[in-house]
């Protein structure tokens, strides 16, 4: 990655984790300053990391490797050893790169709220501002405005929209576009689904019809499916995760409302305990604030004022 690029990506992580800095991570300041912690500034670090939201598991590993270093008196760089452990944390499950050597299917999954519609919208800007065509299918048919709001995203990033009527069947939508694209020879197909909870079994078995839609035109597809994650929500989110990772096939996670969080280092839990790759982040409401992942620049971000 180049260095621009990782400059760009320091400054869009820095940004969306704000919050997390001011409310919960900017008191950290004092003891990452120390080159020797006592028990009680551990135990204040401890309770620092957890309010940040990085998850039991992970802290008590941080903590471990912290009381490690500091052994017989030794003087750290608490801050170095923290970012050292996140980096083995978050990079267990690298992403794939966004690579199309032929038509990719990608199947954008999640429930209501937490910004799946707008998620496709700004991957379709992303790949088109990359130079690669992109086709977006509204296939959210239980929500008109769905169906719109796609249809404006369309509009914005200059990619084509197929739609159907409210109501209509989204596995005919999906195998609409699919066939669109396979005849065309466009490198990405984007296709919207209905929020829906994970406890509605009845929605869950339509992923799979659309599944098996699109299968019938390119029998390797979707070749992706995103899950659609809402930062805010904290670790309340794992539950729909663990879910759909199960029944939906998901491959990538998308993060979402990163800078609208208080507890950004909700990043690290879910990555530790769903063992899947995080492809995107959103860190903002403009069209390019839809980010690759990169471990490096979101730890920056996160401990670097």
């Amino acid at each position: 990655m180049g260095v621009g690029l990782l400059g760009g990506l320091f400054d869009k992580f820095k940004q969306g984790l704000k919050r997390t800095q001011e409310l919960v991570l900017a008191p950290m300041g004092r003891l990452l300053g120390l080159r020797r912690l006592d028990e009680d500034q551990l135990e204040e670090l401890e309770d620092l990391l957890l309010q940040a939201d990085l998850g039991v598991r992970a802290v008590d590993q941080l903590m471990a490797r912290l009381r490690f270093e500091l052994r017989g008196g030794s003087e750290i760089d608490p801050k170095a050893v923290l970012k050292d452990e996140l980096l083995k944390l978050l990079r267990q499950r690298p992403a794939r790169p966004f690579v199309a050597s032929d038509t990719q299917v990608v199947l954008l999954v999640g429930v209501n709220g937490v910004g799946k519609t707008t998620t496709l919208g700004k991957l379709a800007a992303f790949l088109k501002a990359r130079g690669e065509g992109a086709l977006v299918v509204a296939g959210d048919t239980f929500r008109a405005a769905a169906i719109d709001q796609l249809e404006r995203w369309g509009e914005r990033a200059g990619v084509p929209v197929i739609r159907n009527q409210m109501g209509g069947d989204p596995a005919a939508i999906a195998f609409d576009g699919a066939t669109s694209a396979l005849a065309k020879g466009t490198p990405w197909v984007l296709i919207d689904t209905a929020g829906r909870l994970h406890t509605k079994d009845h929605l869950m078995k339509e992923l799979d019809k659309i599944r098996r839609s699109l299968q019938k035109v390119i029998p390797e597809a979707p070749h992706r499916v995103l899950l659609v994650l809402d930062a805010t929500t904290g670790q309340n989110g794992l539950q729909q995760a663990e879910v759909f990772a199960r029944v939906a096939g998901v491959t990538d996670l998308v993060l979402t409302k990163l800078d609208g969080s208080a507890k950004g280092g909700v990043v690290v839990p879910i990555l530790d305990r769903l063992k899947l790759p995080i492809a995107f982040v959103g860190v903002g409401e403009g069209v390019d604030d839809l980010i690759p992942f990169d471990a490096g620049a979101f730890v920056d971000g996160l401990l670097d004022a």
